[in-house]
């Protein structure tokens, strides 16, 4: 890394004795932050050390989710709504709902695997911005410099990778692309399922309580890690052994009580904190509202094929579960973002910074258009939204599981035909194997009249696009029909897409021999390649140039306030930090910390998702705590808030205490403060945690897996 640049990203987080909750911070930034006077009791180097054995080598990432060990024999605690998914496939797969029943193995040999689920352990960061940005130092057009950043990206995870299954390398941009990190990784394809509570424990208050707070949710479960006898990351056999975990997190002993020191460990995947005041005006009236429609309307056809058929809710139940999760999501933002009325303060902060820079002469040259530029790039897109997004409805769950096979297959055939140097990174051979792997798994979760749903959705919201923003691929193809909704019965009732090991076979044949079958799903991904293949060279080029702007936007703010920066979440592993802390939501009311097995039971109505296992209530009538009540609360700890920020893919993060052990499981923020992935703010921004001792509760009381409490420990 050039010197000017390496000061440039050191200046930003230097200066630091003491800091508020805010920040979700990289590792190698842990030495120059004053974890002493957050209450921590290790070091920086007890958290993650390059050269010995640290808590950073206890976590775990899932892919989406964060995790971590408890015990050496590869035993993982992470959350339910984590393993969800597995659950669901495996229920699909065995005609078997575990996901309302729950899954306990008695011993090894009964740990059943989690289909799907991969397991991530680092191996190694490095810095690797100078050999990036050199690759490119020629390159003077914006968007043909990113294409060449994203080749020398491929190239060099490729490189690292050494082609083994079992390595998974990601280089991830920080600032903008002012850096990059190369995050090494050991792969473990054989993850199985030791212990997921029943709904009612688990899912305890479903999309009601979803985000909200006092909160009631046994939202964990344990996975275990295998590996071959060679030590490798191998698929699942027979044969294979637990892992020798590289190092695991004891389990606290001591009581929590309020403002207690804690921090996470995880995996965050997206924040937004250093956008313009633009770029959440876009998101607020172009993303969150509309999406939230859409959202709602496929949730009504899934609710009305769920209650017709129990097929239908095993199958549909992993879509259910994310986009509720996503539609509450959207819905806080867009009433968090009118109640603070944070596109105003963005933009009374904006009109600060642009007085600052207009009064420096050098500033004023450098970045004196910066908002101009910025407001001229939303602009552009704002011009063939409707066009684009309609597009984006074809492909994914939004068309459902058959259309997005075809269309992924021939998308691959014509990157094959392109030198590997040339594709587009996520068609690298690698990434085409691993979704190879990964098709049968999506054939589990595919209901035909649901595929049938959503491509009729997709072709009328296709249909009613303006005149000048119709997408004509689509209209050719289904033109000769009577209706959309006897083109989709037609193509469904002729599709050869059902047959996975069909799609298997698509992938060994070239463009052309795809083109020549005679499938109307497969042509329809044929005809409408073009018109995909042209959206995503513009939005490469229109990404290219804000992430420019973007840059500029932040290196302007830091020659304002000079203030400290962390990079945005991008799924790499961070740490925060915060007390135990209540937090009043408006006036006159205050929420405490803590909530408990009372609370659980108050809360039973006997009914989903409300529906407590009679079990628990016996336990909670008969007093039979054992060890885990807390003597202060006289009751068994549920959940506990703690400041730490976090977001999505923070779920399943271990929070300990400030001594590094074990106190609870992340899995959750707090309603009020949804709007934190774009602003935070620390009077109302909470993580939901799940309590350590209300999922050992539950483990030896409840399920009477005394084999696990013994093995973490007890």
């Amino acid at each position: 890394m050039s010197r000017k640049m390496w000061v440039l990203i050191v200046v930003l987080i230097m200066g630091f004795t003491t800091f508020a909750e805010e920040g979700m911070w990289l590792l190698s930034q842990l030495e120059n932050l004053d974890l002493a006077g957050k209450g921590l009791e290790i070091s920086a180097e007890d958290i993650y050390s390059q050269d010995k054995t640290s808590l950073s080598n206890a976590i775990v990432w899932l892919g989406g989710c964060s995790a971590s060990f408890v015990s050496p024999d590869g035993l993982v605690l992470t959350n339910h709504h984590c393993a969800f998914g597995a659950l669901q496939r495996n229920s699909a797969k065995d005609s078997v709902d575990y996901l309302t029943d729950g899954f306990l193995a008695e011993s090894l040999q009964d740990e059943m695997p989690a289909t799907g689920q991969y397991a991530y352990t680092l191996q190694s960061m490095t810095d690797v911005t100078d050999e990036i940005l050199k690759s490119v130092k020629k390159i003077r057009d914006i968007a043909e410099k990113d294409k060449a950043i994203e080749r020398k990206i491929t190239e060099m995870e490729k490189l690292a990778e050494n082609d083994r299954d079992d390595r998974y390398c990601y280089i991830a941009s920080m600032y903008n692309g002012k850096q990059y990190i190369k995050f090494l990784f050991n792969k473990y394809q054989d993850v199985r399922i030791v212990y997921a509570p029943p709904a009612g424990i688990g899912v305890y208050g479903g999309d009601i309580d979803n985000w909200m707070w006092p909160r009631h949710t046994g939202d964990f479960t344990y996975l275990r890690v295998y590996q071959a006898p060679d030590g490798s990351g191998a698929t699942y056999s027979p044969e294979n052994i637990p892992l020798k975990s590289p190092n695991y997190l004891k389990v606290a002993r001591t009581d929590l009580k309020e403002g207690d020191a804690t921090f996470i460990l995880g995996f965050p995947g997206r924040t937004m904190r250093y956008r313009s005041s633009y770029s959440i005006d876009w998101n607020l009236n172009e993303n969150y509202i509309p999406m939230v429609k859409y959202f709602q309307s496929v949730l009504d056809v899934i609710a009305d094929m769920s209650q017709k058929d129990p097929q239908a809710k095993l199958k549909l139940a992993n879509y259910d579960a994310s986009l509720n999760n996503a539609m509450k999501n959207y819905q806080g933002n867009i009433d968090g973002m009118r109640k603070s009325g944070i596109v105003e303060q963005k933009r009374q902060f904006e009109k600060e910074l642009m007085d600052f820079i207009h009064s420096k002469r050098k500033l004023k040259k450098k970045y004196g258009h910066l908002l101009d530029e910025i407001a001229e790039q939303y602009g552009l897109l704002k011009e063939t939204h409707q066009y684009d997004d309609a597009l984006k409805n074809f492909g994914g769950y939004f068309t459902g599981v058959l259309f997005s096979q075809a269309e992924n297959a021939y998308e691959v055939a014509r990157e094959r035909a392109k030198p590997e140097a040339e594709r587009r990174p996520e068609f690298s051979e690698k990434r085409v194997q691993d979704n190879l792997k990964r098709i049968d798994y999506a054939y589990l979760r595919y209901y035909k009249p649901f595929d049938m749903a959503m491509m009729t959705m997709a072709l009328k919201r296709a249909a009613a696009l303006p005149e000048d923003q119709r997408i004509t691929e689509v209209e050719d193809i289904v033109k000769d029909s009577d209706s959309i909704e006897k083109w989709v019965s037609d193509a469904f009732s002729k599709t050869k897409l059902e047959d996975a090991e069909f799609v298997k076979s698509l992938y060994s044949m070239t463009a052309a021999e795809i083109e020549a079958i005679d499938d109307p799903l497969i042509q329809l991904a044929v005809k409408l390649y073009p018109a995909k293949d042209r959206a995503y060279e513009k939005n490469t080029a229109w990404s290219a140039r804000i992430k420019e702007l973007r840059k500029n936007y932040i290196d302007a703010i830091y020659a304002w306030k000079s203030q400290n920066l962390y990079p945005d979440a991008n799924s790499t592993i961070r740490f925060t930090c915060g007390k135990v802390n209540g937090y009043s939501p408006a006036d006159a009311i205050w929420y405490k910390p803590f909530t408990t097995l009372t609370g659980v039971i108050e809360k039973d109505t006997g009914e989903e998702p409300f529906d407590n296992p009679k079990k628990v209530t016996e336990l909670y009538r008969k007093k039979n705590f054992g060890r885990w009540v807390d003597p202060e609360l006289d009751d068994v700890p549920c959940c506990f808030l703690c400041e730490c920020d976090i977001t999505g893919g923070n779920s399943g993060s271990a929070v300990m205490n400030a001594r590094g052990e074990l106190i609870g499981l992340a899995f959750d923020g707090n309603y009020e403060a949804m709007t934190s992935d774009w602003l935070y703010n620390q009077k109302l921004q909470r993580t939901i945690v799940v309590d350590i001792r209300y999922v050992l509760f539950i483990t030896d009381k409840f399920a009477g897996a005394e084999r696990l409490v013994k093995e973490m420990g007890f």
